[in-house]
């Protein structure tokens, strides 16, 4: 019987195993879509507790936790101790077993902490002491944890009115690790509440220096923060979407509907939907102005539980896979941008497991030859980001694109614990080409290029497509 999480955790075949320990594992991290902190990063953050580092804000221990009868109050209360919380997930882990979680958790008390054990209600007041132990020591502060494991770049998920202050602050404290800013103008196209709205808007007027009393002047403000984020490394935007929107739209109809929208009257469906499709347009053409990257995280059907949003707000672990059929909008979107010689090299990321062979297909319309995997098929996330999600996804792309084009892994989470997803997707990375090679299906007299394309897709692709 195979040891638990060994060295050679996840692979299953002595090329596998080479591929992985000899070239994914020594490759350096490149998170380029993460919802760190900045603030954490610039003050060099001491942890007070391992609850405070894995359970805050941690929305998918949350979910197991409720599913397994914990009340609310251990998740996201107030009125519990860190030990209480620590225990109710404790008492989870052992009910985990084929969820991610299981894997992820002892991955990271390996990695992180150097320990071995397996979390249960027997070890878990040991794990809890010796965890706080090493997290008030400064070799486990906030940068501390990204050196321990060999990042070099992160990129933030930042909104247009935000200062970047941090960003700066960590820059000119000469900290190694690149910490840069990701554009993410979600707010500035949602006009589903005209009060929210015009709040959002008199922001963007107040940090950008803009009176805006105008459609065009509102642009005007969002060229601006598009230029200083430029500034500050910013390399690529991000968008979080639930579908393409590609409405036909003409510019007075965009003009009057803002004017009617910043006045504080509600939209129609219809007018939502051109206002997002023409800002969504407006954004890729600033991207493609200056060079960046953008992505689109798509899929996604937020906050579903009402009564669970108005007592906690978002992103608390009540979101799902949405089921949209968005291939016509997604190519009347790339193509409405190609036709005018304004797209930029785009990522798109596929919440719903079924669409994986649409959006692998949908990435040939639109390589011209210019950039090496132009558009991109983003890794597996939120949901996805496991075992079989990657495998699915890797292997649309591999029997539809060019896997060895591929920009590889992210964390897209806010918890410095989170690097170890990294590890996993190598690992599995490794296991599908090694297993190719024993099956035969691959040919060991190109082990050498096989090798390149595991540390191009670990690191090097990703280096060289974001230009860091």
């Amino acid at each position: 019987m195979k040891k638990f999480m060994d060295e050679n955790f996840l692979l299953k075949t002595e090329t596998a195993q080479e591929l992985y320990h000899n070239h994914a594992a020594k490759m350096p991290i490149i998170d380029y879509h993460c919802h760190l902190i900045p603030k954490m990063v610039a003050d060099d953050y001491q942890f007070k507790s391992i609850t405070e580092i894995w359970l805050g804000g941690d929305h998918y221990k949350w979910r197991a936790m409720r599913s397994n009868g914990v009340d609310e109050r251990y998740c996201t209360g107030k009125d519990t101790t860190d030990w209480e919380k620590f225990e109710k997930w404790a008492e989870t882990v052992p009910y985990t077993f084929r969820n991610p979680l299981y894997h992820w958790t002892h991955l990271e008390l390996k990695t992180a902490f150097g320990i071995d054990k397996i979390l249960n209600p027997s070890t878990a007041r040991e794990i809890f002491e010796e965890c706080n132990a090493k997290l008030a020591t400064p070799e486990y502060s906030a940068r501390n944890l990204m050196r321990r494991y060999h990042v070099e770049t992160v990129c933030t998920t930042d909104d247009p009115v935000d200062s970047l202050e941090y960003h700066i602050a960590t820059r000119e404290s000469g900290f190694e690790i690149k910490m840069l800013p990701a554009w993410r103008p979600d707010k500035a196209m949602a006009v589903e509440s005209a009060a929210n709205y015009r709040a959002y808007i008199e922001k963007l007027a107040e940090v950008s220096g803009v009176n805006i009393s105008s459609f065009d002047d509102m642009i005007d403000a969002l060229r601006k923060r598009h230029a200083f984020f430029a500034e500050q490394g910013c390399r690529l935007s991000d968008h979080g979407i639930e579908e393409f929107y590609a409405e036909d739209y003409t510019d007075a109809e965009i003009r009057a509907i803002f004017n009617k929208v910043y006045g504080g009257t509600e939209l129609t469906k219809e007018e939502i939907l051109k206002f997002k499709s023409a800002m969504l347009v407006i954004f890729a053409e600033m991207d493609w102005e200056t060079g960046w990257a953008q992505q689109y995280h798509y899929g996604a059907i937020r906050d579903n539980n009402s009564k669970m949003f108005k007592l906690l707000g978002p992103d608390t672990g009540f979101d799902s896979i949405g089921e949209f059929n968005t291939a016509k909008s997604m190519s009347k979107f790339l193509d409405r941008l190609n036709s005018e010689g304004k797209l930029t090299k785009t990522i798109l990321y596929n919440l719903n497991p079924c669409a994986n062979e649409v959006v692998a297909t949908m990435l040939g319309n639109f390589q011209d030859g210019s950039v090496p995997g132009k558009i991109q098929f983003g890794s597996g996330w939120w949901f996805l980001d496991q075992k079989d999600g990657m495998e699915k996804q890797m292997n649309a792309l591999s029997l539809l694109g060019l896997l060895s084009r591929f920009v590889g892994m992210l964390t897209d989470s806010r918890s410095f614990l989170s690097y170890p997803r990294h590890e996993y997707f190598r690992r599995t990375l490794c296991n599908l080409l090694g297993n190719d090679v024993e099956n035969g299906e691959l040919p060991e007299s190109e082990m050498p290029r096989i090798q390149q394309m595991v540390e191009d897709i670990c690191y090097n692709n990703a280096k060289n497509y974001f230009n860091f």
